[in-house]
């Protein structure tokens, strides 16, 4: 049984959701065919509003439409993969050092709640993992206050996503460090420390999940 589309939202949007969240939590896996025909009843719509929700994923990158409205799942690749750590790096630091400065006590709670929901986890904790994990970085970033920045970051963060599953695979467990790492960073942003937060995030993306999936995916084509 389909879960029904809300009645505030167009059907298009509505299959642009659903579809974008299969394709993300690898339901629909990378480089796997789209049956039209299949995924509309599949998730409650004709596939008028499906193909306008695969043009609007095309243009995210997460979608390759050919000649023929064939549709396939884009697939992961290492220039992919190079290039969402290369903009993190610096992205996700900036988004740190501004919320350490422009903070308020509702975010300060938000992210004290991600990162309790991170200590919670248990030790072979999964997908709930990733999910714990970008819940306290989108609370970070959501405290720098600046609305492209927060656009952006959570762009990358849905693209980057896929990516961490292929790492996540490849380590079968979250490590205890990334907490360290998160408690450390709330501390940074609670004291006003934006130097600090800086630096500390940029040396946590550099060893996180998307450095991981870029090993196994092998060297980008423009790096030596």
């Amino acid at each position: 049984m389909t879960d029904p589309a809300p009645p505030t939202a167009t059907k298009s949007a509505f299959a642009y959701m659903r579809l974008r969240d299969m394709i993300v939590s690898g339901t629909l896996a990378p480089g796997e065919v789209i049956n039209q025909a299949v995924v509309a009843p599949q998730i409650g719509v004709s596939t008028t509003p499906l193909r306008e929700a695969l043009r609007r994923l095309e243009g995210e990158g997460l979608v390759r439409l050919g000649a023929h409205r064939d549709a396939r799942v884009a697939p992961l690749t290492a220039q992919e993969a190079h290039d969402l750590l290369e903009m993190r790096r610096t992205l996700d630091p900036l988004a740190a050092s501004l919320a350490a400065e422009r903070r308020t006590d509702e975010d300060l709670e938000a992210m004290r709640a991600a990162a309790a929901a991170i200590d919670a986890l248990p030790e072979e904790a999964g997908v709930e993992a990733l999910a714990a994990h970008r819940g306290f970085h989108t609370a970070v970033y959501h405290a720098s206050h600046n609305v492209l920045l927060i656009e952006v970051l959570d762009s990358l963060w849905s693209k980057a996503d896929r990516y961490q599953r292929l790492a996540l695979a490849e380590r079968g467990r979250r490590s205890g460090g990334e907490g360290v790492d998160h408690r450390r960073l709330l501390e940074h942003v609670s004291s006003g420390d934006a130097d600090g937060a800086a630096e500390l995030m940029r040396r946590h993306v550099e060893s996180g999940m998307d450095a991981m999936a870029l090993e196994k995916l092998g060297p980008a084509e423009h790096q030596s």
